[in-house]
């Protein structure tokens, strides 16, 4: 199998769609906030900062950056439904260190928890493993491969 048939394949059901829209929509919305302070975030100097001094990860711009612009990214390509599996293995992996540096003293969201970034991990890690589903780009471009 080529590796345009893996990155595409997926179902022709409409179960993935609600999903895809849904955490494209948070994700891209939390990855403006840390780029560009959109929807109350402290845009990239401020996420940066917070980044550095508080979880450790520097050089704290180039990570709100990389972390920002996953998200950010990220989620267009999920409401799109285009490289539905490898946008949502690297959401994967963004909240996976988010729940590691951020989140990780507690489990419910009240609290500071893990409960918020590990649901948004299993919905990506489901869309990995799915793919786009029907009404996706995916769909579409693996159709006419």
């Amino acid at each position: 199998m080529k590796a345009r048939e893996i990155i595409l394949n997926t179902s022709n059901t409409l179960a993935f769609l609600p999903i895809r829209l849904g955490v494209g929509v948070v994700m891209a919305a939390h990855g403006a906030q840390k780029l560009f302070g959109w929807f109350g975030g402290y845009g990239l100097q401020g996420t940066g900062q917070f980044f550095a001094e508080n979880l450790g990860l520097k050089p704290g711009v180039l990570m709100a950056a990389m972390a920002g612009g996953t998200e950010f990214i990220g989620g267009l390509l999920l409401i799109a439904g285009f490289l539905t599996r490898l946008s949502g293995a690297a959401l994967v992996g963004t909240m996976f260190i988010a729940i590691v540096t951020a989140h990780p003293d507690a489990f419910f969201a009240s609290n500071g928890g893990m409960e918020y970034p590990l649901m948004l991990l299993l919905e990506s890690l489901t869309l990995a493993i799915g793919g786009g589903g029907a009404l996706s780009v995916d769909q579409k471009l693996a159709a006419k491969a």
